[in-house]
């Protein structure tokens, strides 16, 4: 197998544009360079990672699976340059982390496997919990770092932050539903639909206060912690959701297809950041933690 990192950085940039052009255009490179390497890279692994739509492109199931590895193997690239660079003393003591569900799950676990892979002598520990919680836990000096949903923080004067990733909120429809069709889905087109609610972090608030606001009352069929429950249920046609991008992916665990479409009216982003206490010294593992989480932010 030639696999090479550069077919792994122009499937990135092409699976994070959505398109070739817009990838070649990122990377400064011609289409046909992009197309070569996107075409070499599937050959090589004997799959199809890309679907070409009259719009773009989009990751077929396999293209999914792989976007993970492609993260990480560029990741490992990183971490070894650095450590390779690094003639200090190795970081050790404990560092523990506190974290929403919805974090848990789409967020941490690239960053502590990163963290792990270059710091392998820090022992982490981390909990999951409440925003409101975990909160109180770094007010009261029980955990160094949070990685939360900081758009709604309850103490912003009492705690420092660092943004992580914004994700937009779109409409998970299955596929062939009658509200597949260009143009933005408004909320009152949507209350006509059985509704599937994430009741995890702040989405099912969010959304909530959204619908008040417009002045209609959604079917609500389903209310769930689990988002794969939440995929599932849409792609048999269950109902639809309203959910972050961070939780998307086009396919249920069952292997059927779900579509995301844009909102009409404007919703707030969702902001994942790294929390920890104003005034309080951080430990260096800590302040590691925070550069590292800001780094890979910054890719």
């Amino acid at each position: 197998m030639a696999l090479s990192l550069r077919q792994v950085r122009y499937f990135i940039a092409v699976a994070e544009n959505g398109s070739v052009t817009g990838a070649a255009q990122q990377l400064s490179v011609s289409q046909s360079t992009v197309t070569e390497a996107i075409k070499g890279l599937e050959d090589d692994l004997g799959v199809q990672l890309i679907e070409r739509q009259a719009r773009g492109v989009a990751l077929s199931y396999k293209g999914q699976q792989f976007l993970r590895h492609a993260h990480r193997i560029l990741a490992e690239v990183s971490d070894a340059q650095s450590a390779l660079r690094d003639q200090e003393a190795p970081l050790a003591g404990s560092l523990h982390i506190g974290v929403t569900t919805l974090v848990a799950g789409y967020c941490l676990s690239d960053l502590l496997a990163r963290f792990r892979r270059v710091f392998p002598a820090v022992q982490v520990s981390a909990v999951e919990d409440t925003r409101d919680y975990l909160e109180h836990l770094l007010l009261n000096g029980e955990i160094d770092v949070a990685v939360i949903i900081v758009s709604n923080l309850r103490d912003n004067v009492a705690l420092e932050t660092e943004t992580l990733q914004t994700s937009s909120y779109h409409l998970w429809l299955p596929s062939g539903h009658r509200l597949l069709r260009s143009g933005p889905v408004s909320l009152t087109e949507m209350a006509e639909e059985a509704l599937i609610v994430l009741s995890v972090d702040e989405v099912e608030e969010v959304t909530g206060r959204y619908w008040r606001q417009a002045g209609v009352r959604p079917k609500v069929a389903f209310r769930t912690r689990s988002v794969e429950a939440v995929r599932s249920l849409v792609a048999t046609g269950a109902g639809i959701a309203v959910l972050p991008d961070l939780a998307y992916r086009p396919w249920s665990l069952e292997g059927d297809r779900i579509e995301a479409r844009p909102i009409k009216e404007t919703l707030p982003e969702l902001t994942v950041g790294v929390a920890w206490r104003k005034g309080l010294p951080l430990a260096p593992v800590a302040e590691t933690f925070i550069d590292l989480a800001v780094t890979q932010r910054r890719r």
